[in-house]
């Protein structure tokens, strides 16, 4: 009678596993090998790493870890990284710690001089930079848009001075008006909206942000998880004052000072703090 070998002991640590964001055969053989081979693995949801560890055959135990229970299952963990386990972390999807939970189990772990390693592989961030055909040498990943409007257009203002791609997660339900207010606050520029990457109906629509954004309203929201990648703006000629302050003036005579500064800077690319300087200066001088 033939037994299975023993497993080799990995060293003790927490390693930080990436796992596909759709197609199972995206995982690594370094990361089957480190599932295979943990002492535990945390998972998001147990029951969606379950589905992957069936599609490999991998026995593993597992235990929850999410925003919801991080705060008390972390001790536990320390002690068990302390006690010389090791230990896989896994997210739905993806990389942990982009846009999942993670951040403090890494940084309370290394704090404590335990160690910590990566195994990198699959990213909706870096999947839908590569093929939304927009300059990739510079990007920003902004997470998720915040969900109300008003803060929405005011992270989006923020964001439309910086030189680079910008890239978002957005949730199908909010894309139409997320698309919305980056016309609104971000200007004219190509974009690309990608869904189910790596799945059997991946999807990457290119354009203008403003037909993209069109389209979205029309259709209605789509399925499956949304990636949202903005080109970089344009690069404009220097503005004198003068035309700074008949841009303000145009604004205010139009819309409340916030908004204004909003249009002037999204118009710009100019700092925020600037315009809004100039623009109280205005305002105080009209009163």
């Amino acid at each position: 009678m033939n037994e299975k070998p023993a497993k080799l002991r990995l060293a003790p640590g927490l390693y930080v596993t990436a796992t596909p964001i759709g197609n199972a055969g995206d995982i690594s053989l370094r990361a089957l090998d480190v599932l295979t081979r943990a002492d535990l693995v945390l998972c998001e949801d147990t029951r969606v790493t379950a589905k992957l560890f069936a599609i490999h055959h991998i026995e593993a135990r597992t235990a929850p870890y999410h925003d919801h229970n991080a705060a008390e299952m972390r001790p536990r963990i320390l002690k068990r990284l302390e006690a010389g386990e090791a230990i896989a972390l896994v997210s739905d999807a993806g990389t942990p710690l982009v846009s999942d939970p993670g951040l403090k189990l890494v940084r309370e772990a290394i704090a404590a001089g335990h160690a910590v390693t990566t195994l990198p592989g699959a990213s909706s961030v870096l999947a839908a930079l590569t093929l939304a055909g927009l300059p990739t040498d510079r990007f920003f990943f902004a997470g998720f848009p915040a969900a109300r409007q008003e803060a929405r257009r005011k992270e989006l203002a923020e964001l439309a001075a910086i030189p680079a791609t910008l890239v978002f997660l957005e949730s199908a339900n909010r894309l139409a008006a997320s698309l919305a207010d980056m016309v609104e606050t971000l200007g004219p520029r190509e974009a690309a909206v990608a869904r189910e990457l790596t799945k059997k109906f991946e999807e990457v629509r290119r354009g203008p942000l403003a037909d993209l954004a069109a389209h979205y309203a029309a259709s209605g929201p789509p399925r499956g998880e949304i990636v949202i990648v903005v080109g970089p703006p344009e690069k404009r000629a220097a503005l004198c004052a003068h035309e700074i302050d008949a841009m303000l003036e145009n604004a205010l005579r139009r819309e409340s000072l916030k908004d204004a500064v909003a249009e002037v800077v999204s118009m710009t690319g100019l700092p925020r703090r600037e315009i809004y300087a100039r623009a109280l200066e205005i305002a105080d001088a009209k009163d």
